[in-house]
């Protein structure tokens, strides 16, 4: 029999996910899902010709330059790369793939979820529940505001922000939509491009956060164009938790120019801003994006998929260095 590619896993995968990957590799597993630093993923990569990280793993310079000779190929369980040193990785001669597509759909229906509960004022109406407090019913008791026939403003018309559009359809909302680029007619369903940011700040009644994190769109929901915005507007972020400055969206909480915010992502997670959890109007998720059973078999899947590609001498389906 051949040897087959010793691959580790840095954290515990879906159930079916890790039944694949310990019948098709020489898997060194971690059963204990703890996150590992730099040294500890070195430490256990020894021997190893692939590597699947995730998001929890900060694969800077170093972590990369610390990797035991043999790795290969980096597959990272999802999308986004803003964790990974591309450059570092380059320089050395490093694979490094991701997961694209299997997560729009479901992405897409929590940035849905997320300016519906915050618009509805989800997690303070639930806390009324929880907590005991709901008295008789009354016609000003936890006013939201509608979706329907509001304007919606998109920040990044990839896939996920594409799904998002096709989604609003369902609302009759009037998309706008800013991007490095007008997409083809086909690709925009509906939406109406703002070569200008500016542009559809003004005209977003609601504004979802969908774009990958850059050097161009950190921190980009500043207070300049927070000001932008109608006033009582509702911002939900799915992107990354840094493309927000804290400050100024809590700032805008408070003072009413923002009406709402729901956020599944958070700058620093799983640490967070604690001032959130005090605002009835912050509608909060823990970075459920992905998390279907479906959508994270999907990722698993292909990056077990990336790693039997390389190693057997083929195509990548998804390589971004």
């Amino acid at each position: 029999m051949p040897t087959l590619p010793r691959v580790l896993a840095t954290r515990l995968m879906p159930d079916a996910v890790e039944t694949r990957f310990r019948a098709e590799f020489d898997a060194v597993g971690n059963d204990a899902d703890d996150a590992l630093d730099a040294a500890a993923l070195a430490d256990r990569a020894r021997g190893c010709q692939g590597v699947i990280c995730t998001p929890t793993e900060k694969m800077d310079a170093a972590a990369i330059a610390a990797l035991p000779d043999s790795v290969e190929i980096l597959a990272t369980f999802s999308v986004g790369c803003d964790h990974i040193d591309l450059d570092a990785a380059k320089a050395r001669g490093l694979i490094v793939t991701n997961t694209p597509d299997v997560l729009t759909a479901a992405t897409a229906d929590i940035t849905i979820l997320c300016l519906l509960g915050a618009a509805r004022l989800g997690q303070a109406s639930e806390a009324t529940l929880r907590e005991g407090r709901w008295g008789r019913w009354s016609p000003t008791f936890q006013l939201g505001v509608d979706l329907s026939g509001k304007r919606l403003g998109i920040l990044g018309m990839g896939r996920i922000g594409q799904a998002v559009a096709k989604r609003a359809a369902g609302f009759d909302m009037t998309v706008f939509y800013h991007n490095r680029r007008k997409l083809d007619s086909s690709d925009e369903h509906g939406a109406t491009f703002c070569a200008d940011a500016a542009d559809m700040l003004r005209q977003s009644d609601f504004l979802a956060i969908t774009c990958p994190l850059t050097d161009e769109t950190r921190h980009w929901l500043n207070a300049e164009r927070i000001a932008l915005l109608p006033d009582g507007a509702v911002v939900a972020n799915t992107a990354r938790g840094p493309v927000v400055v804290d400050d100024d969206l809590i700032a805008a909480l408070d003072s009413g120019k923002v009406f709402a915010v729901g956020l599944d992502v958070f700058d620093g997670e799983p640490k967070f801003d604690p001032r959130y959890l005090d605002r009835p109007n912050a509608f909060l998720l823990p970075h459920i994006g992905s998390a279907t059973v479906e959508t994270r078999n999907a990722m698993g899947f292909r990056c077990l998929d990336n790693l039997a590609a390389h190693f057997a001498g083929h195509p990548l389906p998804s390589r971004v260095v």
